[in-house]
C-alpha cells in the first residue's frame, strides 16, 4: 500500500526546490487561499504580554473561484486565523464581528426561541435569537472554561450581521494542560459548512516544555489540516460508501483531487523538531505517517513518531510512545517529535486510508506534502523556551478516581429515508433507557446531570454502521476500555473515535471513559455530540449540566 502512495505522487513530480510561484491566493478576496502545491507558510502568531492577549477578529464569508463556500477569521492586522499563544493564567480578551451579509431565512429545524440568558451589555446576542445560515459564535475546543455567556457557551450565544462586535473575556486556568488547542464556530446545523469552508483557527496554551524537559529549545511547527467539498459534488454525497472523501489542505495550502497535488514543507536536513498537528477538518480522519526515502535506498520507510502530547494533555510518562502512524479523528490534536529527512531524500507526509464504513466516508490514500529539506530553507516558524517550572498539576490522578456512577450512551442513526431527499438520516446520540432523539437547542431539561466535583465512568457503544468521534466541551477523560479490554493509555483526550458497526457482531464497538467533572470552572450546561460535524448538525448531539455541590 504504501509504495502506491509513493508512485502515485511521484507523478506529480519529485520537489527538490522551493516552489518559486506566489503562495497566496488574490488579496482581495474575502478569504484568501495559497495555491495548489505551494508552499506550507507557518499560521501568524499572537502572543499574550502581562498576562494578557487582546484582539478584534472578524468572521468573514464568499464563495471562491470553485463556486464553494469560504469562511475565515481575520485579525485586526488582516491576519487569516492567527495562532493564539497563552500562558495558564492569562487572560484572552477577543472581539469578534460578524461580517457575513444576513441570510434570507432561519433553518426551520433549528429555529431558537427566545429566552430570558442575556446578560447586561450582552446585546442580545447571549440571547437565544433565529438562527439562519448567517449566524455564529465561537468554541475554544478542549479548554476547561465555564459555559457562560462571554466565555464558552454556545447553546445560546448567537451573533448576527446586525450586531456590534461581541466580546469574548475568558482566563485560561492555571490547571489548563499545557499544549494545543483551537477555536471555531458551533452554529447547530451549520457547524459543517461553516468549518467546511475554513474557518478555525489554533490556541497554544504555553508550557509543555515544563513537562517534558527533553522539548526545551527545539523548533516546533504549527500544522493545520482542514477539508473542503469537492466542487459540483453534492453536500450528502460523502456517504454511503464513497471513494473519494473530500479535499483537504495543509495551512490552507490545497491538496485537490483527483490530481492530488502536495503542498511543500521546507525543513532543514535532520533536525529534531516538535510538530504540533491540528485536525480542524468538519469530517475528514487523518491517519499521519512520515515516510523517507534516502538516496541509497529503493523503497521508502515509515517514520518512528514520538508521540508527547494528545487533545493538549502531555503524556507525562518517561518511556517514548513512539509510533510509525498517528490516527486523528475530526477535532483531534498530536503533537510529536521527529527528526527532519537529510538532504536530498525524498520525503512525504501521509494519511493512510481510513474506512469509516459501508454507511460513511471513505478517506483515501494520499500525500499531503513533499518535504523538502535543505540547509537554506527557512526556519521553524518559533522555538520552544527553556523551561522556568511551576506547571500546575493538570492530572489529578484520574485513573485512580473512584467514579459515584455508571452511565451507557450510544451512537446510532435512522436512514430508511435516505432515498427520499425531504427525509434526510437521523443521527443520534443516546442516554441508555431513554428514547433516540435528535438534539432540540430548546431543550428544557438536560439530558445528564452530574455534580461538580464527582467522577464517572461512561460506556460509549457504535450502533451504527459508520464510524462515530466523541468529544465533550469543558473537559478532558481517559480511556480505559475498547471493546471491553483495559488499556492502559497514559493521556487524557477530549475527542476519541468508535470504529464501525458491521451490522453482524452482536457487541457494539465500544469504549469505556473516566469523565472528570471535579474542575470548578465548568459549573453549567453545555454539550456532547459527534465530532464528525455532519452529523452533529444533523442531530447527535446531547447536553449535560455540571450542578454546583
Amino acid at each position: 500500500m504504501l509504495r502506491h502512495v509513493i508512485v502515485l505522487f511521484l507523478l506529480s513530480g519529485l520537489v527538490t526546490e522551493l516552489p518559486v510561484f506566489a503562495a497566496s491566493g488574490d488579496a482581495s478576496e474575502a478569504c484568501p487561499r495559497p495555491r495548489a502545491g505551494g508552499l506550507v507558510n507557518t499560521p501568524p502568531e499572537l502572543r499574550s504580554a502581562q498576562g494578557k492577549l487582546e484582539l478584534t477578529m472578524s468572521f468573514r464569508g464568499g464563495e471562491g473561484p470553485d463556486g464553494l463556500a469560504r469562511y475565515c477569521y481575520i485579525d485586526g492586522n488582516g491576519s487569516l486565523a492567527p495562532t493564539l499563544r497563552l500562558h495558564p493564567g492569562d487572560e484572552l480578551v477577543l472581539t469578534l464581528k460578524n461580517d457575513l451579509r444576513p441570510a434570507e431565512a432561519a433553518s426551520a429545524s433549528h429555529h431558537h426561541t427566545a429566552t430570558n440568558q442575556s446578560t447586561t451589555g450582552a446585546a442580545n446576542a447571549c440571547s437565544a435569537r433565529e438562527l439562519t445560515a448567517a449566524s455564529t459564535n465561537l468554541h475554544f475546543h478542549g479548554l476547561n472554561l465555564p459555559p457562560t455567556c462571554h466565555q464558552d457557551e454556545v447553546i445560546h450565544t448567537l451573533l448576527q450581521p446586525s450586531d456590534a462586535g461581541f466580546e469574548y473575556r475568558v482566563k485560561i486556568p492555571r490547571s489548563q494542560p499545557p499544549g494545543l488547542y483551537w477555536y471555531h464556530p458551533h452554529p447547530h446545523g451549520y457547524s459543517e459548512a461553516q468549518v467546511l469552508g475554513g474557518a478555525s483557527g489554533a490556541l497554544i496554551v504555553e508550557g509543555i516544555e515544563s513537562v517534558r524537559p527533553e522539548l526545551e529549545g527545539l523548533p516546533e511547527r504549527v500544522l493545520v489540516l482542514r477539508d473542503q467539498m469537492i466542487p459540483g459534488r453534492k453536500a450528502d454525497a460523502d456517504d454511503a460508501g464513497s471513494a473519494a472523501g473530500k479535499n483537504i489542505s495543509l495551512n490552507f495550502v490545497p491538496v485537490l483531487l483527483p490530481l492530488g497535488l502536495p503542498a511543500a514543507l521546507a525543513v532543514r536536513p535532520s533536525e529534531r523538531e516538535l510538530w504540533r498537528v491540528l485536525n480542524a477538518s468538519a469530517d475528514t480522519y487523518f491517519d499521519l505517517q512520515l515516510l523517507y526515502r534516502r538516496r541509497d535506498e529503493r523503497e521508502s520507510v515509515a517514520q518512528p513518531l514520538e508521540l508527547v502530547a494528545l487533545d493538549g494533555a502531555p503524556i507525562r510518562k518517561v518511556r517514548a510512545e513512539k509510533s510509525a502512524n498517528l490516527l486523528l479523528p475530526p477535532g483531534g490534536r498530536a503533537e510529536f517529535l521527529v527528526t527532519t529527512p537529510p538532504e536530498g531524500a525524498f520525503a512525504q507526509m501521509v494519511t493512510r486510508s481510513y474506512d469509516t464504513g459501508p454507511d460513511g466516508e471513505k478517506h483515501p490514500c494520499r500525500a499531503i506534502a513533499n518535504i523538502v529539506s535543505r540547509t537554506d530553507a527557512p526556519a521553524a516558524g518559533s522555538a520552544l523556551p527553556h523551561s522556568s517550572g511551576g506547571v500546575a498539576n493538570h492530572d489529578l490522578e484520574l485513573s485512580t478516581a473512584v467514579p459515584v456512577r455508571r452511565r451507557k450512551l450510544y451512537f446510532s442513526e435512522d436512514r430508511q429515508d435516505l432515498k427520499d431527499p425531504g427525509k434526510p438520516a437521523r443521527y443520534f446520540i443516546t442516554v441508555d433507557g431513554t428514547a433516540p432523539h435528535v438534539f432540540d437547542m430548546n431543550f428544557r431539561k438536560p439530558d445528564i446531570a452530574v455534580r461538580q466535583g464527582t467522577v464517572e465512568d461512561w460506556t460509549i457503544e457504535n450502533r451504527a454502521r459508520e464510524a462515530h468521534v466523541f468529544h465533550i466541551h469543558q473537559l478532558h477523560f481517559l480511556v480505559l476500555e475498547r471493546d471491553g479490554h483495559k488499556v492502559t493509555e497514559p493521556v487524557l483526550q477530549d475527542t476519541v473515535d468508535l470504529p464501525y458497526w458491521d451490522g453482524k457482531n452482536p457487541r457494539y464497538p465500544s469504549i469505556k471513559l473516566r469523565m472528570d467533572f471535579r474542575n470548578p470552572e465548568i459549573i453549567g450546561t453545555f454539550l456532547y455530540h459527534c465530532h464528525i460535524l455532519e452529523h452533529e448538525d444533523a442531530g447527535m448531539m446531547g447536553s449535560i449540566q455540571v450542578l454546583p455541590r
